[in-house]
């Protein structure tokens, strides 16, 4: 009896916290859904009709329960139902997102219409085209978008948007994970509708003029306009970084600078992303509400704080529109676009109400933003920064009014907490995206985010609204003297002593497990939330003892990585450069390819290497076919042989050949005494839309 009693009164436990979380419940909205549309992603199959079909009649019976059933129980069911509709989401515009992807090599002539010029990673400019022409490919074989880097050394035109252009090049489908677990970027090029990447080495020609190309044709030739503008107006990397952050185009943007912006944790102020967003809105806001309020008549009929609510949305709006209106840009405009709401329906606008909403609004526009960086880190920051404020503005410090010296001081260390906060939260998204932490990265935003908010960004808006004047010069000159302090601050700070730390990365439920803490400490009342801690604690320490495969090998069989005690060896100084970078700093390892290639000593070119690792003799034979005078290739008393170019016959141990990486793409090998355990990328991705 004494059991039962128990377990009574856990449940009324249990059911007293969950009704003093009533009010919070649209705060954990987003989790719910996140939920759903992560396990969608995480499928190793791609569910049926049947399924869908279940899923639905489940979501009908499980509503008819909690108007049945009532609240108490209720709460569980509708975190089930929100599950299943993302769930759902992402399904259905998984499958609208369809669209042919090319299944082979392809070298020949290529026409389409040019929608997008960037850089590439390797700093060469690329095109995306659409309405795809391929020689000897049938219309319903053609992707709708492919994306083609130019090695030319020479550019005979002017690329502009619209124009149709003709070129040889050469295209493959997209790739698959560079190891099992890693980015897949078959899935984010399907969610691209891009379905072949490549490259040129010949002159591009124009066969059509421009057209109109509707409107986002239109819109992407004006932004390449306003970028050109821009750049003329301010001369040098600071006209980049203005055209950057303002248009969206990086193209100007040298390598070396952008290097130096991520080192120093200020990279993030090229995205287009809430703190633009913000920084823009606020100043329209506050520029509107206070003009207005000098004039008695207006200030005393109007509600003049809607008006400025308002004009900061259809600034907003614009900014959107102007900036490429990329995924973080398009985050950010829900976000601000919630707050400005709130203003116009007399509510609070930085709540944590207002970020769960925008969250919620983003994932079911955009369910695969839940599984990219951008939106992890924006709402991490987001939601730290509304709930630390939030509880600090009972502090009589933080209270409107005083004195100046007061007013400056609550403003500096608003600025102080905000970028610490906020530096806190993204860091372990950082970390493990991009594996490596900049150490004086809140140094750096210290002296460079008030910068922006202050001088950049309002020296911006009052620069283009004068342009048709022709009084916008002396606001570009300011707006180029703030970046200019900027890029002097990251440059400082990047070239500091253990500027960056590397870190190796985790697997995925390391960051879930972290993000799941976080959240439940800060949306829980009372002393129960600091049971997130738990987890938390749990996801660094699963961090710290993570290990890397001992052995790597990519999809094309043409490199191979060995751990050693020094690190990893590869088995090529040069060559496979992107699949070799991935390797290595997901190993939290930032040596050069060429040195890691000495790592073990040279062996003769076609001849195979024998190694011992943790108890297991390996035989690598990474020729693509044997040496003159060489024995057939067989184990020959190793434990595991690697031919990742041939087909042994030999299968008197375990062997990885050629037609293993066709059949399951790149592989990672784990070696402890008297086991080898092989994993290929197919064993996680599975069988999708994207990965067939």
């Amino acid at each position: 009896m004494s059991e039962v009693r128990t377990r009574v009164r856990l449940i009324a436990k249990i059911a007293d916290m969950v009704e003093a979380h009533r009010a919070t419940l649209l705060l954990w909205m987003p989790l719910a859904l996140g939920s759903g549309i992560g396990a969608y992603f995480s499928l190793r199959f791609e569910p049926g009709l049947g399924l869908y079909g279940g899923l639905i009649a489940l979501l009908g019976g499980l509503a008819f329960l909690k108007y049945r059933l009532g609240w108490e129980v209720g709460i569980v069911i509708v975190a089930l139902m929100l599950a299943m509709i993302g769930f759902l989401d992402a399904g259905a515009s998984a499958h609208r997102k369809s669209a042919p992807v090319l299944k082979y090599r392809y070298y020949g002539p290529v026409e389409g219409r040019v929608t997008i010029i960037d850089r590439s990673s390797r700093d060469l400019v690329r095109i995306t085209l659409d309405r795809v022409v391929l020689a000897r490919n049938s219309p319903d074989r053609t992707p709708r978008n492919i994306r083609i880097s130019l090695h030319y050394p020479r550019m005979f035109l002017t690329l502009k948007p619209g124009m149709r252009v003709a070129l040889t090049a050469n295209l493959s489908p997209p790739s698959g994970p560079t190891e099992p677990g890693g980015f897949d970027f078959q899935r984010f090029a399907w969610f691209k509708s891009l379905g072949a990447i490549g490259y040129s080495r010949t002159p591009v020609l124009e066969i059509a003029p421009p057209d109109d190309g509707g409107f986002s044709i239109g819109l992407m030739a004006l932004r390449m306009r306003l970028a050109s503008n821009i750049r003329a107006q301010i001369p040098g990397q600071k006209g980049a970084f203005a055209a950057a952050i303002l248009t969206g185009d990086r193209s100007a943007i040298a390598p070396n600078m952008l290097q130096v912006l991520r080192n120093s944790n200020l990279a993030h102020l090229l995205a287009i992303s809430g703190l633009h967003m913000g920084l823009l809105t606020g100043f329209v806001f506050a520029m509107v509400r206070y003009g207005l309020s000098l004039v008695p008549f207006v200030a005393l009929r109007l509600p003049v704080r809607k008006i400025a609510a308002i004009a900061s949305l259809i600034v907003a709006t614009g900014y959107l529109l102007l900036s490429g209106g990329n995924v973080a840009t398009q985050r950010a405009f829900v976000m601000v676009g919630v707050m400005l709401l709130a203003i116009l329906m007399d509510r609070r606008a930085l709540t944590l109400r207002a970020v769960a909403l925008a969250a919620v609004i983003v994932l079911l526009l955009r369910p695969e933003s839940v599984i990219q960086a951008g939106f992890q880190m924006s709402f991490a920051a987001t939601t730290a920064l509304v709930s630390v404020f939030a509880a600090l503005n009972k502090w009589p410090l933080f209270m409107p009014g005083g004195s100046f010296l007061v007013r400056f001081g609550r403003m500096i260390l608003t600025l102080m907490l905000s970028s610490a906060v906020a530096g806190a939260a993204t860091a372990p998204f950082s970390a493990f995206n991009f594996n490596q932490i900049a150490q004086y990265g809140l140094l750096a935003n210290l002296l460079s985010v008030p910068m922006m908010g202050l001088l950049v960004m309002p020296s911006a808006v009052i620069a283009i609204l004068l342009t048709p004047l022709g009084l916008s010069a002396p606001f570009w000159t300011i707006m180029g003297a703030g970046i200019a302090w900027i890029l002097a601050v990251a440059t400082q700070v990047a070239s500091l002593d253990g500027a960056i730390f590397h870190v190796m990365k985790p697997a995925s439920y390391v960051l879930i497990l972290i993000a799941l803490g976080a959240l439940v400490f800060i949306l829980l009342r009372g002393r129960g939330r600091f049971i997130g801690a738990v987890p938390v604690l749990i996801g660094f320490i699963l961090w710290q003892v993570a290990v890397r495969p001992d052995i790597l090998i990519a999809q094309n069989g043409q490199l191979v990585g060995v751990m050693t005690p020094t690190g990893r060896w590869l088995s090529r100084a040069k060559g496979n450069g992107f699949v070799a970078g991935i390797w290595l700093k997901n190993d939290g390892d930032p040596t050069p390819q060429d040195q890691t290639a000495t790592r073990l000593p040279p062996v003769p070119k076609n001849q195979r290497r024998r190694i011992s690792l943790n108890g297991v003799t390996i035989l690598l034979a990474l020729g693509k076919k044997p040496a003159k005078n060489a024995d057939p290739l067989g184990c020959n008393g190793a434990d595991l042989l690697i031919a990742p170019r041939q087909n042994p016959k030999d299968r008197t141990c375990r062997v990885v050949t050629a037609s293993t990486l066709k059949t399951g793409g790149a592989i990672a090998i784990t070696l402890v005494p008297q086991s080898i355990k092989i994993t290929n990328a197919r064993d996680v991705t599975g069988t999708r839309l994207w990965s067939p």
